[in-house]
């Protein structure tokens, strides 16, 4: 089924086809095309979120095509066709007043969010509403996705409480810019921590390693993401005096349950969901070149198990790598590296490719050897 998702394709490729078998038609206007909507034929089409007048609507309707359209007062847009950006997340932002996040769209969304009940909505209303829009956030993603080498997309997991600035805030910066040179896209759980950095390293991809330091630097001035206020103004701070570098791009994937952590406006796409299940779930999925762990607690720990169990039935195409860093921490802290390599000696995990390093430059070979090898 093909997906038209813009207006100007829609003029493009509309008059030359005079039959439209089983499309797609998602969040467009469809009044601005009338005249070559009502000269074209429609077969088994799904119009999803689509404005479009009586006219159009009844004779849509009358070839038997699928028109879904619910009214829903929500202050968030059921139906994306692209994925959110830091612009859209954070439209009206600006750093010099930093009680402007409170008018973001992303603060809204949040604001509206829990006031709705958050993780367990209230009303059959609001349950279908975020899960339309976590479909077509579903579906954008993959359409993003698309343009990449399975094999080369790549998650950084860690704690959200990592401070800028420390040892292993700066490996991930060294990783991510590393790999995102060699072509790889990086994803994350898109907010503060672990996360940030990895986007922060995606975004220096491309600038020496002196303007990498210089971006740390600034973001030190303010090491957690508490105050909000000042984690946001550094960041943009930074993203204002270092534009991003060669059109490199990365993914974070957060969700409103934890919207008191504001996402990272240093990932290029945001795919931001209000069911933290489908994200953790999805983001692993599509992390098939592997998963490098940093230090982190409970929701580290939570994905290194969901990551190891679907390697060991190889629900995705293939096993992934699970790379850990910081040797003393999984070892010692929290010593899941050691059990996960006992459990696989013994037969009661398979399928696993475990390693755990202390230095950037091997997380990165070992990632690229396993991207080779096939």
């Amino acid at each position: 089924m093909h997906e038209y998702e813009s207006i100007r394709e829609l003029k493009k490729e509309l008059p030359r086809m005079p039959l439209v078998d089983k499309g797609a038609f998602q969040s467009l206007d469809l009044n601005k095309v009338k005249a070559l909507m009502l000269n074209t034929r429609f077969k088994d089409c799904l119009f999803m979120g689509c404005k479009m007048d009586k006219e159009i609507r009844e004779y849509l309707s009358d070839k038997g095509n699928n028109i879904i359209f619910p009214k829903m007062k929500v202050p968030y847009k059921m139906y994306l066709s692209k994925l959110y950006t830091r612009q859209s997340l954070y439209k009206g932002y600006d750093t010099n007043h930093s009680e402007s996040y409170e008018d973001t769209y992303d603060k809204k969304v949040y604001d509206h969010y829990m006031s709705k009940g958050g993780a367990e909505p209230q009303t059959i209303y609001e349950s279908l509403a975020r899960r339309i829009h976590d479909h077509s956030v579903t579906d954008a993603l993959g359409d993003f996705i698309r343009s990449y080498d399975a094999r080369k997309i790549v998650a950084i997991m860690g704690g959200h409480s990592l401070k800028r600035g420390s040892r292993d805030y700066k490996n991930i910066c060294l990783i991510s810019k590393s790999l995102t040179e060699k072509g790889y896209l990086l994803i994350s759980g898109g907010g503060p921590g672990a996360m940030e950095a990895t986007h922060v390293g995606a975004w220096f991809a491309g600038r020496t390693q002196k303007e990498l330091n210089e971006g740390i630097r600034i973001l030190k001035h303010c090491p957690s993401y508490k105050p909000q206020k000042d984690w946001l103004s550094t960041a943009f701070e930074v993203i204002q005096k270092f534009p991003q570098k060669n059109k490199y791009e990365s993914l974070g994937i957060p969700t409103w349950l934890y919207g008191h952590e504001p996402p990272t406006p240093f990932a290029s796409r945001i795919a931001k969901y209000f069911a933290n299940s489908v994200r953790e779930e999805g983001l692993l999925a599509i992390a098939k070149g592997g998963v490098i762990y940093s230090p982190g607690s409970a929701g580290t720990i939570q994905e290194i198990f969901q990551d190891a169990c679907q390697n060991h039935y190889v629900s995705y195409e293939h096993p992934s790598p699970m790379v850990f860093i910081n040797s003393k921490y999984w070892n010692q802290d929290k010593p899941v590296y050691p059990f996960l390599s006992k459990m696989m000696k013994e037969g009661k995990y398979k399928n696993l490719i475990l390693s755990l390093y202390d230095k950037a430059g091997d997380v990165v070979d070992e990632i690229v050897s396993f991207t080779e090898s096939d």
